[in-house]
């Protein structure tokens, strides 16, 4: 009974397949930077967004006059937050399937099935 429970799926079975050719190809920067892209891209936005709302107040205007070399910091940080995100949560996704990969070559080890 205890076999029963080891039994890789058919899903599971497939990604060992298409996992164990992908994580030995080098790690395309292009290709884990479309899991984080849009989340960064996203909070670069956000940030714009309330740098418009910031210069439109009242009481940050006279900062934002005073200070224009902000707006170019604020860009700058915008852009660095984007790689950011972008690189480190493909690098997760990665690690995370790198991780489920070796999990289930533990499993079909265990489960002492052929192949």
């Amino acid at each position: 009974m205890a076999g029963f429970y080891m039994m890789l799926t058919k899903e599971d079975e497939n990604f060992l397949k298409y996992w164990s050719a992908e994580r030995l190809r080098k790690r395309p920067f292009f290709g884990m930077a479309s899991v984080g892209l849009r989340l960064g891209v996203l909070m670069a936005i956000g940030l714009a967004v309330a740098l418009v709302a910031a210069t439109y107040s009242r009481k940050a205007n006279p900062v934002l006059e005073n200070y224009t070399s902000l707006i170019i910091t604020v860009i700058i940080a915008a852009i660095g937050i984007v790689f950011f995100i972008t690189y480190f949560t493909g690098q997760h996704k990665w690690d995370q399937n790198e991780l489920h990969y070796q999990e289930l070559l533990k499993k079909k080890e265990e489960s002492g099935s052929p192949d």
